[in-house]
């Protein structure tokens, strides 16, 4: 019998709280009850955004891990194995950092829409992409913002679909008035936390010997992407896996764009779960 989680204080704002676990509640709130269902978890808001100060840049993905180290530390999860670690975007280049630093505290590591990074030019996303990100960096209107951010992380043939929770509204309807929601509930991310996660996310460079490195330490890797990712390519996905070794799983989903949690939220609690099951023991 697995006991119960235990509550814990913490010095972070009580507005980026939940039940069990520390994090940005209308990202996270249609996924929660599937995961606080079994396990403690802690999501967490990086320097620049949400409820995090956002202190003078650049940053760089080896200080935002330094800063994952500093939480895991303040917490007190500092055992062998006890981590599953789960990260997406920007978070699966934190992710890539943090799993050299304390390869023997994880049990298991999914990275979900990433890259290694490498030289700049490999940094940038596809055209269509950048040119988002530049307009989004210098809109002030929410609902201006929205239309970009829909186009921009979901493909516009799912966006036309039918919503599985309200068939009466479209998949656009839908996560538009979830995206006004989330705007609403989130502090708004200043001029100095966008430029400087920018620099983090160009500047990220993890070479294909540490990557190697990763795979041999870690027992349990999942890569996975979509095939309609317009800003981390699926090729950065197939990269990571292929230096990491045989032995990381890949999962390509069909006709999924970059918000591939968001898209495909009950498929992708399923590989959570499956994963952190796998790794139990290890």
């Amino acid at each position: 019998m697995v006991p119960p989680a235990v509550e814990r204080a913490t010095i972070f704002s009580d507005k980026t709280l939940t039940k069990k676990g520390l994090c940005p509640v209308s990202v996270i709130q249609d996924q929660a009850p599937a995961i606080e269902s079994h396990s403690l978890y802690y999501v967490f808001d990086n320097r620049g955004v949400g409820y995090s100060d956002a202190p003078r840049g650049p940053y760089t993905t080896s200080g935002m891990a330094e800063d994952v180290i500093t939480l895991l530390e303040y917490v007190g999860w500092t055992e062998e194995r006890q981590l599953h670690v789960v990260g997406v975007s920007m978070g699966g280049m934190v992710a890539q950092e943090l799993a050299t630093r304390i390869p023997q505290r994880i049990a298991s590591l999914v990275l979900s829409v990433t890259s290694a990074g490498g030289h700049i030019w490999n940094n940038f996303p596809p055209w269509n992409g950048l040119w988002t990100l530049v307009m989004l960096t210098f809109t002030k209107d929410p609902a201006a913002k929205v239309r970009m951010v829909m186009e921009m992380v979901f493909p516009l043939s799912w966006l036309a679909e039918p919503s599985s929770a309200d068939p009466k509204i479209t998949n656009r309807e839908a996560q538009t008035r979830l995206y006004m929601t989330r705007i609403l509930a989130t502090a708004p991310q200043t001029l100095m936390g966008t430029l400087s996660q920018m620099a983090a996310g160009l500047s990220h460079s993890v070479t294909p010997d540490r990557l190697r490195q990763i795979g041999n330490d870690i027992p349990n890797i999942v890569v996975v992407t979509g095939d309609e990712d317009n800003l981390v390519l699926p090729e950065r996905s197939e990269w990571l896996k292929q230096c990491m070794g045989p032995h990381v799983k890949l999962e390509k989903w069909k006709h999924t764009g970059h918000a591939l949690q968001i898209q495909r939220p009950d498929r992708f609690n399923a590989l959570v779960e499956r994963v952190i099951a796998e790794s139990r023991g290890w």
